[in-house]
């Protein structure tokens, strides 16, 4: 089945008692159990609900793993992962990520007595440098956030695996439809599928997707055991979300793909941060991994000054300047404010994350009006 296909399909059967070919919010708690144990696999809506399982098919059979799980959040998904680690593990990460996932690094789970290493992932030699005995993870986004530089996740897959440590992969700016980490040897995935998977900027979740039993069994204890799950509601609205995700994607790589070469044309604009650019020094490894390069990306102006980025922040329309991203609209945000804010600012500098950096999520609305909004809010 190809994956476009599965985007409707997967996970999804019409329901058993109604026939309805949409999976049925299952909003209850707990379930009436005919005697003692016999409970036809649901017990309480914190281990097991009909309606996130649905879901969970649907995530792994996109991914092409064997097993997916939900959570309420990327972070809850986030933190599951970390919680396979015990005090004295070491994980090695990309500088430039996330500003939550460098928060939950640093001040959660470091006093815990884990040790975080931030290199720049587009050398592989600066991953193998911080290799050590007590490596037992690796983490990486691809494309970054909010800098778009690309991992080589088959040449990481390798060194991790030779260190016996795990390897995870951040794939929310790709989504399934331009990127399958798991393909090129990652042991798990995570998303925020608040973004493009929900993509309407109306839910919140998280979920983790991967093909080792054994992790299989450890993070489904951790999910029901320290209980960041969805609720049937929130599982609904992805389920939804997946079934459009493949025009979605086909729009916002076609709006990207425009926007990023107006703005580099752009006598104003200094540097645009965009993973199609033939000379940009990840594309020969994007293009082999990726199916497409998004409608993700980030600039800066020739005039650096951080008003001539308030004005730019402040002066688009159908931009709406807002955190988040992925959805149908168009969003513009100031990293260093926002997003990134929760790291110092002498290592966002390190990575290239400007004060003056300004990240878009190009939706999908007519090309034209978005590049029109944004030359008017340059001048």
């Amino acid at each position: 089945m190809r994956l476009e296909t599965k985007m409707i399909h997967a996970g999804v059967v019409p329901d058993p008692t109604t026939g309805a070919i949409m999976t049925p919010i299952y909003q209850t708690s707990t379930y009436v159990q005919a005697a003692p144990g016999q409970n036809k696999g649901y017990e309480y809506a914190r281990t097991q609900n009909p309606t996130r399982d649905a879901l969970q098919l649907a995530l792994a059979a996109l991914e092409g793993g064997a097993w997916g799980l939900s959570f309420a959040s990327g972070m809850a998904a986030t933190d599951s992962v970390l919680k396979l680690l015990e005090p004295g593990d070491e994980v090695i990460s990309g500088g430039d990520m996330y500003g939550g996932t460098y928060r939950i690094f640093t001040k959660v789970f470091e006093k815990y007595g884990i040790g975080f290493h931030f290199v720049d992932m587009q050398n592989v030699e600066n991953i193998v440098a911080r290799i050590s005995p007590r490596t037992r993870l690796i983490w990486t986004e691809t494309p970054t956030n909010p800098m778009m530089t690309i991992t080589d996740l088959a040449a990481v897959s390798e060194i991790a695996h030779s260190a016996g440590a795990l390897f995870a992969v951040d794939n929310t700016f790709a989504s399934p439809y331009l990127q399958n980490p798991l393909d090129w040897g990652a042991d798990l995935v995570v998303h925020s599928a608040t973004k493009y998977l929900g993509g309407h900027s109306d839910v919140v979740h998280g979920c983790i997707i991967g093909n080792d039993p054994g992790l299989e069994e450890r993070l489904r204890f951790l999910q029901n055991s320290c209980g960041g799950v969805p609720g049937p509601q929130d599982c609904f609205l992805v389920l939804r979300g997946l079934k459009t995700l493949h025009v979605r994607m086909q729009r916002h790589c076609e709006n990207g793909r425009q926007i990023a070469r107006f703005l580099r044309e752009h006598p104003k604009v200094d540097r645009v941060h965009w993973c199609g650019f033939e000379d940009s020094p990840g594309y020969a490894v994007a293009r082999r991994q990726m199916r497409d390069f998004g409608g993700m990306m980030s600039f800066t102006l020739k005039d650096d000054r951080m008003e001539a980025a308030y004005k730019v922040l402040s002066g688009t329309h159908l931009f709406s300047l807002a955190e988040s991203l992925g959805g149908v609209e168009s969003l513009i945000g100031h990293p260093a404010s926002m997003t990134h804010a929760s790291i110092p600012r002498e290592e966002r500098v390190k990575n290239g994350l400007v004060d003056s950096l300004v990240r878009l999520s190009v939706g999908i609305e007519h090309v034209d009006d978005l590049i029109e909004d944004l030359d008017s809010a340059i001048g």
